[in-house]
């Protein structure tokens, strides 16, 4: 007891001596991070915003010509019409006060702040893929962006489509919850286009098709369909009947994706709006990294099934190309050609043109009716367009050119009738 009571000043002396220490490595470290950081906060708001465009957020949660990521973009779906929310920093309106956990725990598992279960218009089996540092760069790049105090609007679902609860089922079924594995097999390329590819950019939302419940089988993944409500056509990445890019080479794939025109095609329609908003804006290493992914998707010959089609008779199908080949002769020769070749880049060749010959007619009809740009982009400004023809042609003469230039120079597509322009004269234009 004597002798430790000899030791207590000495005891207090050291303690106080290693409490200086730690008191000075904690204000070191403070010092470090108010330094530091500026440059990485920047950064990675920088980052983020990049991993927004690929993610093509703003597709979805800005109306065109509004005010950033305020929300509020209707999204018709089969059962009721969905509004995208706010996602700027609005503490009342938008995501002011989440936290990056709660952000990334969205993302992962298709569940808001609250504990509710999103509806799959958000992309969440998709974004599950993304690594936690790419999204806590983009919740930087989210808490970035000037606040907007606009309430959410409430989506218009009918019942019992309004009942949340019924996603449960839907997710069993159709939602795998877990970032992206890199495949040791592969390259460090191929993995960064796969994660591209299956995660932020979301081809598969697209060109697998939706059934009846709303979601999309994985081993149908890319093999294309119909979109739902929009009335256009997501080709087959895996038939080389439709677009599958087995004989692309990596340049006319990475053409197509950032520029939105190629040697091989240009894009319309939805895909049009994809490469405007977030493709053109990807990387030139990272769009070559897509191309090398979506360039291995395995090839068969299997292609989504078209919506109703309208047979044809022989002699009606003769009378249909007769037709159509001096319609094309005097309204489309001068752009495509009279062998239509086209004239590269500006004007894409429809002989040998997959998306011309595709089991489903929907593209080429709604091409020749309503007309279209491929989009402007930083590699292409100025883009050549197409003419609509809606108001010129009747539908029995829609019917005629575009069977004509699915079944001429080779083509293998099936004629099409009068009755398939019509159901798509009034079709939605975006």
């Amino acid at each position: 007891m004597e002798a430790s009571v000899h030791q207590q000043p000495l005891f207090r002396s050291r303690l106080a001596t290693l409490l200086a220490g730690l008191m000075t490595l904690v204000a070191s470290a403070a010092v470090a991070a108010q330094a530091q950081p500026a440059a990485s906060v920047a950064d990675q708001v920088r980052r983020g915003e990049y991993l927004a465009r690929a993610g093509d957020c703003v597709a979805c949660h800005t109306m065109p010509g509004d005010k950033l990521f305020a929300g509020g973009r209707p999204m018709p779906t089969p059962f009721g019409t969905l509004y995208s929310p706010n996602i700027t920093p609005d503490d009342e309106a938008g995501i002011g006060k989440w936290t990056a956990d709660e952000f990334y725990n969205m993302m992962h598992t298709g569940r808001s702040r609250d504990g509710s279960l999103l509806y799959p218009a958000m992309p969440f089996a998709a974004y599950t893929k993304v690594t936690r540092a790419d999204s806590d760069a983009i919740f930087a790049y989210l808490r970035s962006v000037p606040p907007v105090r606009r309430p959410n609007h409430p989506h218009e679902l009918r019942f019992p489509y309004n009942n949340r609860e019924l996603l449960l089922g839907w997710r069993t079924l159709y939602f795998r919850e877990g970032e992206y594995v890199p495949d040791p097999a592969r390259s460090a390329e191929w993995n960064r286009g796969a994660y591209l590819v299956q995660g932020l950019g979301h081809c598969s939302m697209c060109h697998t098709a939706i059934n009846a419940l709303g979601g999309s089988s994985e081993s149908k993944a890319f093999e294309g369909g119909l979109i739902p409500m929009q009335a256009w056509f997501a080709p087959s990445l895996t038939s080389n009947r439709e677009a599958g890019l087995g004989d692309w080479s990596i340049k006319d794939i990475a053409d197509l994706l950032q520029t939105g025109v190629s040697h091989r095609g240009a894009v319309y329609g939805p895909m049009a709006e994809v490469v405007y908003d977030s493709l053109q804006y990807v990387s030139d290493d990272d769009v070559r990294a897509m191309a090398i992914y979506l360039k291995s998707l395995p090839q068969h010959g299997s292609v989504a099934t078209p919506t109703a089609s309208v047979s044809v008779s022989h002699e009606e199908k003769e009378l249909l190309f007769r037709l159509g080949s001096r319609i094309y002769d005097a309204q489309c020769a001068s752009c495509h050609g009279r062998n239509g070749r086209g004239k590269l880049p500006e004007f894409p060749p429809l002989a040998d043109n997959q998306s011309i010959q595709m089991t489903s007619a929907v593209n080429p009809i709604r091409m020749v009716l309503n007309g279209g740009y491929p989009p402007g982009t930083a590699k292409n400004p100025a883009p050549y367009g197409m003419p609509p023809f809606a108001h010129a042609l009747s539908d029995y003469e829609v019917a005629a050119v575009v069977t004509f230039i699915r079944t001429a120079w080779g083509n293998r597509g099936t004629p099409v009738s009068a009755k398939e322009a019509n159901e798509l004269r009034s079709a939605p234009l975006d």
